[in-house]
C-alpha cells in the first residue's frame, strides 16, 4: 500500500510552504509544560489515538502544521518544540537526545498519554529513537524521516560527508560569528539540503530565523549537534540490549536520504518499512507536504 501511495504521490505538485501554514489553528491549544529542568513549549488539537511530532535543526514544531492539522481529523496530535527552540526555554545543558527524551516523557506524561505513535525528522528523529528504545511500551509506530542516528549503522561514514560539515561547528566564537546573522547562517541549509530551494518559503525563511534569533536559542542549537558524541555511546548501549520490536517507516527524501534512512534504521529495529518522498531534499514538510502527509498517514493507519 504503502509503495502505490508513493507512486501516486510522485504525480503530485509539491506544495510550497505559505507563511499561514506556520500558525496553528484556533483548535489546538498550546501548553508550558515543565519537566526535567527545561519548559516544553506544546501544541494539543485534536481526538482520538496520540501522535506526537518532533521536528530538527532549522526549524520548530511550527513545521508540522499542515500534518498536524490534517492528523487531528483522527488523532489527537501533540506538537513540542525541542528544549533550546522556538519557544522553549534555553537551559544551558541537556541536549543529549537520551535526556530529551526524557523531555517527552515529561510532556506524555502531563498530558496523561500513556501510548503514541511518532514522527520525526531530522534531529528529531534522534529524540524520537531515544524515546522508543527506553519506553518500548508506549511507542506504537515510529517514523523517522531524513536523518541518520549517531551510532546508528554507518555513522561514522555518514559523518565524513562535506556537507555536514556543521556537525562539529559551535563553540563561543560561532555563536559570535552568527550573532545577527542567523537568517544567512540557517540560509546554508536551507538551500544546499533542499531539492527546491524556492520551496523553503521567504516566510518561513524569516519566521525560523526570529525564533533562532532568540538568546540563547543558537546556543541550543550548536549544543544539539555538540551532544552527537553522547548520543552515538547512548545508543550503542541501546542497541546492545536489543533492536526496536515496534514497527519502523524509515522516510527518506528522493534527493537527499533517500533509501539509505532504511538501511540505516535495519540496524536498530527489526521491522522497518521504506518510504521515500518523491521530488523532494531534505525539508519535506515544505518541498511536498502532500506527499508526505500522505505516506505517514497510510502506515500510521
Amino acid at each position: 500500500m504503502l509503495r502505490s501511495l508513493v507512486a501516486l504521490a510522485v504525480s503530485l505538485t509539491a506544495i510550497p510552504c505559505a507563511a499561514e501554514e506556520l500558525s496553528f489553528p484556533e483548535n489546538f491549544t498550546t501548553q508550558e509544560v515543565t519537566t526535567n529542568g527545561a519548559t516544553i513549549h506544546v501544541r494539543v488539537g485534536g481526538h482520538g489515538p496520540a501522535v506526537l511530532l518532533l521536528h530538527g535543526y532549522g526549524e520548530t514544531g511550527d513545521m508540522w502544521v499542515p500534518m498536524a492539522v490534517d492528523f487531528a481529523r483522527d488523532h489527537t496530535v501533540v506538537v513540542p518544540d525541542l528544549r533550546g527552540l522556538g519557544l522553549s526555554s534555553k537551559p544551558t545543558a541537556g541536549f543529549d537526545k537520551k535526556t530529551q527524551a526524557g523531555d517527552v516523557e515529561g510532556v506524555l506524561n502531563k498530558l496523561n498519554i500513556d501510548s503514541v505513535e511518532i514522527v520525526a525528522h531530522d534531529i528529531g528523529n534522534m529524540v524520537a529513537y531515544a524515546f522508543a528504545a527506553q519506553h518500548p511500551e508506549r511507542v506504537r509506530k515510529l517514523v523517522l524521516i531524513d536523518a541518520p542516528v549517531p551510532g546508528v549503522g554507518p555513522w561514522e561514514e555518514i559523518l565524513k560527508n562535506p556537507l555536514l560539515w556543521h556537525f562539529r561547528f559551535g563553540g563561543p566564537d560561532m555563536e559570535r560569528l552568527v550573532a545577527g546573522r542567523e537568517r544567512i547562517y540557517l540560509d546554508r541549509f536551507w538551500n544546499e539540503f533542499s531539492a527546491t530551494p524556492a520551496r523553503f518559503s521567504n516566510a518561513a525563511r524569516e519566521h525560523y530565523a526570529a525564533l533562532y534569533a532568540l538568546p540563547g536559542a543558537m546556543h541550543s542549537g550548536f549544543a544539539q549537534f555538540a551532544a552527537f558524541d553522547q548520543d552515538a555511546t547512548d545508543n550503542k548501549a541501546f542497541m546492545a540490549k536489543g533492536k526496536l520490536k515496534m514497527p519502523v517507516l524509515a522516510v527518506g527524501g528522493e534527493k537527499s536520504f533517500g533509501p539509505m534512512m532504511a538501511t540505516v534504521m535495519r540496524f536498530a529495529a527489526d521491522d522497518v518499512h521504506e518510504a521515500i518522498v518523491p521530488d523532494a531534499g531534505h525539508w519535506i514538510m515544505e518541498e511536498n507536504p502532500k506527499a508526505t502527509i500522505d505516506v505517514v498517514r497510510a502506515f500510521l493507519q
